[in-house]
């Protein structure tokens, strides 16, 4: 019987398939013996649980693989298996002590009042898992056949990467958010996803419908309905054939205003696949990813940061200074044990604070700017003085660089709105150019985490209140003659796009899998006033 499950789309697109279910281990228990073979099956599940979090970071890039990367440190870590072993010591079976040791770890997680690591709960939930699947020889979800939905509670990255979306496929979750990691995943690749529908998830089986454009899953769904679906597949895989077709086409609306679509990137190997000519150039370029290992080294990062303006070809590459803390510490960086890290060191007050740190990477961007135009972008702007003290910074790294021979450029110094109180100050802001964060200024400005299940539809840019602060940005960018662009994850939305583009954007930047869609959303908008064409 056809059952239709509402829920929150995460990511658009239609997908139907088989369910197959994504569980924890629940009740299983293995029979206990020996000490020292209790002890040797957890080493060889943990040691087993990190070759195949190890090689799946070490097949991705950028982002993806910071989301990992965090798991194989986890897994190295002994201190996360000591208690463990103890409990094995005092008679417990391996898996009872791995369950006990993780849930005292999660709990701690949990009950932090640092967000970054009330989110990063569920990373040690998926290390938890994953032990216990080896430890009882269970199969992974790399065995999942091709194009099935899965469905759970929750699913982590790491899970999602390890997946073959290739040949199609959904996600059906009870919990999640669609501001939530594995959904920014989802929506890079292209793969719908429904959150949000509750206790349901645990009785969807057999055939499933995944409408990631509604935000609804059915399950036991009728002939007609699958025959709806499949047809309304291959409309959407037609739209999609033909907005990829227009993908390196400049986007206008219907009314002839053009558009500047640019793309985010976190290093070279996102734009592996994509020529220079698809795009306005680079709008993002997420420096966390790229030099946290490469702090003080000036001609690492200068190379890298080369690279991109050599890919570019004279297009814009815009590169954002340094932006951890929050969600993305650095060991030795950024301020351990921060009450709430999203309000508190992150962005260009950490960069203030290390201005040795900050140095090297102005240098390194001043060099590159040498080669091509770029720009640099500071993160998490709230007052002027952070825009001066950083100008002046970078006043003087010029001059040495001048008194050095070497070859450089005053690259253009613009900054990211994402705090409503800047947002609000535009006018107060002598920058080069806007680009507004629409992740964190939805965030900050909604009061609801992106990250949270439970607050997802607070979280909205399309709030009038957020569309509010985004037009006054839009509006004064238009009166002094400075860009303003948007850079998160509304400018690869569609339904977010027209919008947005009423509110005065007119320049985006997406993720690169993202690039086609949005130019086709955009070539749907009429910005005349005039009723859009059939």
């Amino acid at each position: 019987m056809e059952r239709r499950l509402p829920g929150l789309a995460a990511s658009s697109g239609l997908a139907f398939g088989p369910a197959v279910t994504f569980r924890a281990v629940g009740e299983l228990r293995r029979a206990k013996g020996a000490v020292a073979s209790e002890k040797q099956a957890l080493a060889d599940a943990v040691a087993a649980s990190l070759r195949a979090v190890a090689a799946l970071a070490g097949s991705l890039e950028g982002e993806a693989a910071d989301i990992v990367g965090f798991q194989v440190a986890l897994l190295e870590d002994d201190a996360l298996t000591e208690s463990a072993y103890a409990a094995i010591d005092r008679g417990m079976a391996a898996d009872m002590a791995w369950r006990q040791a993780m849930a005292e770890e999660i709990a701690g997680y949990e009950i932090s009042d640092d967000l970054y690591f009330r989110a990063r709960s569920a990373d040690l939930a998926d290390i938890c898992d994953r032990v216990l699947r080896h430890l009882f020889g269970l199969p992974e979800l790399t065995q999942a056949p091709a194009g099935a939905v899965i469905v759970g509670e929750d699913l982590p990255p790491s899970a999602f990467l390890g997946i073959d979306w290739s040949q199609g496929g959904g996600i059906v979750l009870g919990a999640g958010s669609p501001s939530s990691h594995v959904a920014m995943l989802a929506r890079g690749r292209g793969v719908p996803m429904v959150v949000g529908i509750g206790s349901e998830w645990q009785a969807v089986s057999g055939t499933v419908i995944v409408d990631g454009l509604e935000g609804l899953v059915l399950t036991g769904p009728s002939n007609e309905s699958i025959a709806r679906a499949k047809r309304q597949a291959d409309e959407l895989g037609r739209s999609r054939s033909q907005a990829e077709a227009r993908r390196d086409e400049p986007a206008l609306t219907r009314d002839g205003t053009r558009i500047s679509v640019m793309i985010n990137v976190a290093g070279l190997a996102d734009l592996a696949d994509l020529a220079a000519e698809a795009c306005d150039g680079i709008g993002l370029t997420r420096t966390e990813f790229l030099v946290e290992h490469a702090l003080r080294d000036e001609v690492r990062q200068f190379e890298t940061y080369a690279g991109l303006l050599r890919w570019a070809a004279g297009r814009p590459v815009t590169i954002r200074t340094l932006d951890a803390g929050g969600d993305k510490p650095i060991s030795g960086y950024t301020i351990a044990g921060e009450a709430n890290p999203f309000l508190g060191l992150r962005g260009i007050r950490l960069s203030l604070r290390h201005p040795g740190i900050f140095r090297v990477q102005l240098r390194a961007l001043a060099r590159a700017a040498a080669l091509g135009p770029l720009k640099i972008m500071l993160p998490m702007v709230t007052m002027a003085q952070e825009l001066e003290q950083a100008r002046a910074l970078l006043d003087a790294a010029l001059a040495e660089l001048a008194a050095e021979g070497v070859a450089h450029s005053a690259p253009a110094l613009g900054i990211m709105v994402e705090v409503p109180a800047a947002a609000m100050a535009i006018a107060g802001f002598d920058a080069a150019f806007f680009s507004i964060g629409s992740n964190d200024l939805t965030q900050y400005a909604t009061a609801a985490a992106r990250d949270g299940s439970e607050v997802a539809t607070y979280a909205d840019v399309l709030h009038p209140g957020v569309l509010a602060m985004i037009a006054h940005v839009a509006r004064h960018g238009a009166e002094v003659g400075r860009e303003v662009s948007l850079c998160g994850d509304a400018g690869g939305d569609p339904r977010a796009i027209a919008a947005l583009l009423r509110a005065g954007v007119r320049a985006v930047s997406v993720a690169p899998g993202l690039l086609a869609q949005a130019k086709a959303a955009i070539r749907d908008v009429d910005l005349s006033g005039r009723e859009p064409r059939a």
